[in-house]
């Protein structure tokens, strides 16, 4: 079959070809069975191919502070400067995410739902993330107007905005329409904007709307202080509000599922108007796996300098 020249030898796919295959797996095969196979799939993973996009947000839901640190700078140094989508949950400290930034001129997408980030990291970051056009803070606790302003300010290009809140995050809050005036007079390039549960009146909403002429899907959910006329939304024909009523919330992941919402129809996607469709994986890692240093040390080992697959044993359950 190799002489006739029909069938070419999987070792000898170029990388980032293999790269394309690789990430149909699960981040705990790419970064400890990959890597063993042979020298060329070794060098796919190792090298910046597998890693322009990453998202480990459901991983890093179950792990270690520490442990979330090191695989970060891990997988972001693999990338080279080529990184153009993160999505991690629950950042840990201030000191991620600017080390995040750092190593962001090519990122386009940020997921950091649920991270320990402060508003004046923010401000003094968020020049190096200039080229991002969607961004998700939600339950991001410890930030305010500051950030968002910081934020709209550098990043010009920002298409979407994911800001929505747990109702008990913001019980303590009088009003939250700071951010909303932060958004309307530093994000004209909106399209999207979720602000679930934020503590926002109906003039903040008009500011929004009276600033964001580009905007095609505003999220209300929550926001009871809202009261938006139905007259007076027809007028922007591109524009779809949800909420503030609450309809079918639990069951929809949020906007990435939004096909599922009865009043639907016609509104596509946030992944797919951004044109970025599939691209969310959904890795197959048990709470308790690299729940522990060692764990993290063998990874980390078996990544950056090889291993006998025959011989090795792994620490992780393999997902079935």
């Amino acid at each position: 079959m190799e002489g006739d020249g029909e069938f070419r030898r999987w070792d000898e796919l170029i990388p980032d070809a293999l790269a394309l295959i690789f990430k149909n797996l699960s981040l705990q095969e790419i970064l400890t069975i990959i890597p063993g196979v042979c020298k060329s799939w070794r060098k796919a993973v190792t090298g910046p191919y597998c890693w322009q996009d990453i998202d480990i947000e459901q991983w890093s839901q179950h792990c270690r502070p520490e442990t979330l640190d090191r695989m970060l700078q891990m997988l972001i140094n693999r990338s080279s400067g080529s990184l153009r989508k993160l999505c991690v949950t629950g950042l840990p400290n201030d000191r991620s995410f600017s080390f995040i930034a750092d190593n962001a001129k090519s990122l386009q997408t940020l997921r950091l739902p649920r991270s320990e980030i402060s508003d004046s990291v923010v401000e003094e970051v968020a020049g190096r993330l200039s080229s991002v056009t969607f961004l998700d803070v939600s339950y991001c606790r410890n930030i305010g107007a500051p950030a968002l302003e910081a934020i709209g300010k550098h990043c010009k290009s920002l298409m979407g905005l994911r800001r929505t809140m747990h109702p008990l995050e913001v019980i303590d809050k009088q009003s939250q329409d700071d951010e909303a005036l932060a958004i309307a007079t530093t994000m004209p390039k909106l399209k999207q904007l979720e602000v679930a549960y934020l503590l926002i009146s109906t003039e903040g909403v008009l500011k929004i709307l009276e600033n964001c002429p580009e905007l095609e899907l505003l999220d209300v959910r929550g926001c009871w202080n809202v009261k938006l006329d139905d007259n007076f939304v027809k007028k922007f024909s591109r524009l779809k509000v949800v909420g503030p009523l609450v309809v079918d919330y639990f069951g929809m992941k949020g906007w990435d599922d939004c096909s599922n919402y009865s009043g639907s129809s016609g509104y596509l996607a946030w992944d797919f108007v951004a044109g970025d469709v599939g691209v969310d994986y959904d890795d197959e890692i048990s709470d308790g796996d690299w729940e522990d240093d060692h764990s993290m040390e063998d990874v980390e080992m078996r990544f950056y300098d090889g291993f006998d697959l025959d011989n090795a044993a792994f620490d992780w359950p393999l997902s079935p």
